[in-house]
């Protein structure tokens, strides 16, 4: 799924026109981004969890030539997803539909 896929599919469970699906999908990605870069840790339960780690400095090789590169220390976003996602991702949770679980007040895609 692309982030367009995203939009056009928030845009339609959630009766919206498409550029206000848009800002909506534009500022979940910004509020998380915002977040990491601070260092903060996103949670979103039932889903999995964002947050950064860190990695040490190190001497790699460039595969053309096989020198050796300095590769700097640098954080990098790191997505643990939560249980409930890698049982229904694992089919463990296949008698309970996806759809199912949406929040209450919000529709679902069955009618």
């Amino acid at each position: 799924m692309t982030k367009a896929d995203l939009i056009e599919e928030v845009s339609r469970v959630v009766e919206m026109t498409r550029k206000e699906s848009e800002v909506i999908v534009e500022t979940i990605f910004d509020s998380i981004v915002k977040s990491l870069r601070s260092g903060d840790k996103i949670e979103i339960r039932g889903f999995g969890s964002f947050r950064t780690r860190q990695r040490q400095a190190r001497i790699g090789r460039n595969p053309k030539s096989g020198e050796r590169v300095d590769v700097p220390a640098k954080r990098i976003p790191f997505f643990k997803p939560s249980k409930e996602l890698r049982d229904i991702v694992n089919g463990a949770a296949a008698a309970a539909p996806v759809a199912a679980s949406a929040p209450e007040g919000f529709p679902t895609s069955q009618a």
